[in-house]
């Protein structure tokens, strides 16, 4: 996650809403959206704050999913395996 632009949008409320599904039968959660509208942001972000491979405290301690109650229940409690499958462009 990069904020070293003027302009950031904390999505990290994504975050708070997916810990409570966690253990639930909602658990399975399709995040779909347009071409060009964070995708891949999002699905990085997910794996950061889930996955065992680094703590990723830091990165997380100035967002709102900071402030909330399961924040520290779940911070790189996980094994997670991340795939990037970049699609060609077509003109």
């Amino acid at each position: 996650m990069a904020r070293n632009s003027e302009i950031y949008i904390d999505k990290s409320g994504l975050l708070a809403r997916l810990n409570r599904l966690i253990n639930t039968k909602q658990r399975f959660v399709c995040v779909s959206r347009p071409r060009r509208f964070g995708k891949t942001m999002a699905a990085e972000m997910l794996a950061a704050y889930y996955s065992r491979g680094c703590d990723s405290a830091e990165l997380f301690r100035d967002l709102r999913i900071a402030h909330d109650a399961s924040y520290e229940a779940h911070l790189n409690r996980y094994n997670t395996i991340f795939i990037n499958i970049l699609s060609p462009m077509i003109w």
